[in-house]
Formats: C-alpha cells, structure tokens, sequence
C-alpha cells in the first residue's frame, strides 16, 4: 500500500491502514486541511469549492468523502460529476470559487486515486501553499462549522458543453477546415471521462467519422491507462483496419494527449506538444516553454518561427510559472500535456485535439506526414539507484562540477548541453535513485550518452565512499 503527501495533493492506493494508504480517514483528514486552508486565506463569508472526477472505481466512495467533510467546514460544493482535470480547472473561474479539487489518479492504475488541489485561479497550488496545508493537516488544526453554518451543495453537469464552447470559440480552433478535411477518428479514452468529453468535442468540431475504443466510464481500464506505444497496441491495430486518419488517445483525467498516425505509428508523446506548438506559433510568432526533460524539438520549430524558447524545471505548476514569466503563448511537458493560457493555464487533453486537428486540416498532410516534418530526436530513460545514505545532492554538483565546461542547467538537478544532445540528471523525492534522460538525433548514441554519464556517476559515488 502507498501514501505519498505532496505539495499539490495527496495520491495512494485504496485499502490498507490509515497513513499508509489512501483510506477514508485520509481523505477526510486532508480535505479537512485543504478546506481549513482556504477558509484561513480568504475572508469573505461564504466559500465555494468546485469538484469533479475521473470514472475510477474508487471515485463515488472519495467524492462523497469529500463532499461531507467541505459541507461539514461551512464552504459550498459545485459538483460536476463525471469529469476531467482540465474542465475542472476551467470551471474553477467561471464559478468564482475559491479553489478546486479533481478526484483522479491520472495516469495510475485502478488502485490507486488523489486530490488534486486548486487555487482560485483553477491552477494548481503553489509549492509554498502546499506546504501549508500539509503542515495544518499535520497539525489536524480543524474547526468544522455549526449546523446551521453547513456548505450547499450543487451538482451541475453543463460544464462539458461549456469546456467544448471555449474551445471551440477560441481563434485558432478552425472548425470549418476541420469539417472540410473529413477527418475518420480513433480514440482511445481507456473507460474513463475521456469517453465522455472526447466524442463529444469531435462531434463539435464536424468529426462525423468517430469509432470510439474504451469509452465506456466504468473505471475498468482495459490496458495500462498510462498513454506509452506499449499501450497502445489495440488503437494501432483499428486504426489500420478501418484506415481511419488519426488515432486520439487520452490518459484518464484527459490532460495528456497521444497520437496515432493513419499507419499506426506511434505520433510521440513528445511530439504532440510539437506539433501543437508549430500550428499556434506559426499563426502568432511568440515564445514556448517546456520541462527539462522534454525534447529539444520544440526549440527548433520556436525558433524557426522567430519566438524563444526557455526550459523550466519538471512539473506542471513549474512550466505554467515559466510561462508566465516569460510571457509564452503555449507551452507543456514531453508526456502529452499541452497548456495553452489563451484558455487556461493547465494540461487539457481537448484544447490539444482542437489545436492539433486544425494544424493536420491545414497542412493538408497525412499524419505521419506532418511527424516527418519535425526533426528527430530520440530519448533513452535510465535510473541508477543508490544506497538509502547517499548525499545525491552532492553526486549532482560533482556531476555539474565535471561538465562546468558545458552549458548546465540546475534549476532541476543537472541538464549538460552537448550541442543539440542533452543528458538531464534529476533525483527522485520518494525513492533513492537518480533518474537520467539523454537526447540525440540516435537512438543509438542517445543510449550510449545515458551509459556513458550513469558510468562517470559510479566513479563519482566509488570516490565519495573512498573518502569516507
């Protein structure tokens, strides 16, 4: 059974012991702090929260869980039911709540769910607010409201429709050339929400070809709900039999996004945030963000269009604080996740469908055309795993020290630029290993790259012993 507390929420498994896993008792205790939270940082009287999930057999049991113990704090409760994070997110404002909660695991297994915690923006909770609410669920330093000071409760299911109308009112989105390409879709949304809001949003867009694979909201994945290609087998195999043009692919919650190509290639995780990325930057020239870790592709296709693109450390909240600053017009993570803030500033799985449609509908291509027309890169993912005791902060700034020749990024663990190849070095938080993504236009030499740095990271931790 696993428990793990972090700043933007608290995720587990179901079942087991209280503080060992993600029990009833866990969920109340750290809404109870999330609710407490809010209350402390806001004075105004009354408080609304707006809430959704993912179809995952445990979210009826956590919903109502979190429900009662908001109601018991005094704040008002905007239900949405059968969701997905970012309509959650996009939700959040337009009801001028004061914070939001999305009950999913994302990507995870059946077992395992969480609370995903939202500020007033519809944006995750900042690191420092995260800390906040561990330390007063820590403290559990609750006061629940009297009877007659209980939340309301609503439940209102019109926010499908009204996520599908921003995307579809946004400038970018072109549903008439989108109709006119007579695009024949496969989408995968692995029993959950997906299966909800994907058809219904091809629908929108003048989709009339849509065979639908796993879009039944049962919770009941039928293969790893994570969107990897070793995933993916069933949607590449329907794609080829009814030569439809793209396959569309969602993670649970529909903030990640896969492609398939009309050959059932794999488009690339990496790539989806590319190719999105090519079609707004190209429309209006401006800047892009991505994590450490993703693929050096989309500073090659901002730069081409004259934008700049900056790099931010791993994580969602980082990427959306980079864009921020640097003013970005779109920007995400390797795994699929497109943010694009002329909606909101979060990972939404539809705006990416939307964006992405648009750009094949205009470039006339094929799917597997349009990948071709990006640069190659390949990614090799490594872990070397230490000893429990070992200083991995100081195996990092010996690997920088080593490197000081070469352009290194520290913002997040150790990033040395080779030119266009890259090897980035990050610890974990919950588990004693350093996780080591390289890049090359060769698969080949980007594994030869990932072998070559985790061997100069063994020599650095054999000196440290020595020394000690």
């Amino acid at each position: 059974m696993t428990l793990i507390k972090s700043i933007s929420g608290i995720r587990g498994t179901i079942g087991g012991q209280v503080n060992d896993s993600l029990t009833p008792l866990d969920v109340v205790k750290f809404t109870a702090a999330y609710g407490t939270w809010l209350i402390k940082r806001n004075n105004q009287a009354e408080l609304s929260v707006v809430i959704g999930r993912d179809a995952r057999i445990s979210g009826e049991m956590v919903q109502h869980l979190v429900i009662g113990t908001l109601q018991g704090l005094g704040i008002d409760v905007v239900d949405l039911g059968l969701s997905t994070t970012p309509t959650v997110e996009v939700a959040v404002p337009m009801e001028q709540a004061a914070g939001g909660i999305i009950l999913t695991a994302s990507h995870n297994p059946k077992q395992w769910n969480a609370l995903k915690l939202l500020n007033e923006r519809g944006e995750f909770i900042s690191a420092r607010d995260g800390e906040e609410v561990l330390t007063v669920a820590q403290e559990e330093s609750f006061h629940f409201a009297s009877v007659d000071e209980l939340g309301s409760y609503r439940l209102d299911d019109s926010y499908l429709q009204k996520h599908i109308d921003a995307v579809l009112a946004l400038p970018l989105v072109d549903v008439e050339a989108i109709e006119q390409a007579n695009f024949s879709v496969v989408c995968d949304c692995v029993n959950s929400t997906g299966g909800i809001f994907v058809p219904a949003l091809l629908k929108a867009l003048g989709v009339n070809q849509v065979e639908e694979l796993y879009c039944e909201p049962t919770g009941h994945f039928p293969h790893n709900p994570e969107p990897l290609p070793e995933n993916l087998v069933d949607i590449s195999s329907a794609i080829k039999i009814s030569k439809a043009d793209v396959g569309i692919v969602v993670d649970p919650d529909v903030d990640r996004l896969a492609l398939v190509c009309e050959d059932g290639t794999m488009f690339g995780e990496e790539y989806t945030l590319v190719a999105v990325a090519d079609y707004v930057v190209g429309q209006n020239s401006g800047n892009t963000v991505s994590n450490l870790s993703s693929t050096r592709a989309l500073r090659d296709v901002t730069e081409i269009h004259g934008g700049i693109y900056s790099a931010a450390a791993v994580g969602e909240v980082n990427v959306v604080t980079k864009m921020k600053e640097v003013n970005a017009i779109i920007g995400g993570e390797g795994n699929g996740g497109v943010i694009y803030p002329g909606l909101h500033y979060g990972r939404d799985a539809l705006v990416g469908i939307a964006l992405f449609l648009t750009h094949l509908a205009k470039t006339g291509k094929t799917c597997s055309e349009l990948r071709a027309s990006y640069p190659d890169y390949f990614i090799s993912k490594n872990k070397i795993e230490l000893k429990p005791n070992m200083d991995v902060d100081a195996v990092l700034a010996q690997m920088k020290s080593r490197y000081a020749h070469q352009p290194v990024n520290d913002i997040d663990g150790v990033k040395i630029e080779f030119d266009k190849e890259w090897v980035h070095l990050r610890k974990s938080n919950t588990e004693p290993i350093i996780r080591i993504y390289s890049e090359s236009k060769s698969e080949a030499t980007a594994k030869e790259l990932s072998s070559r740095i985790i061997y100069e990271i063994q020599e650095v931790i054999e000196e440290r012993l020595l020394e000690s």
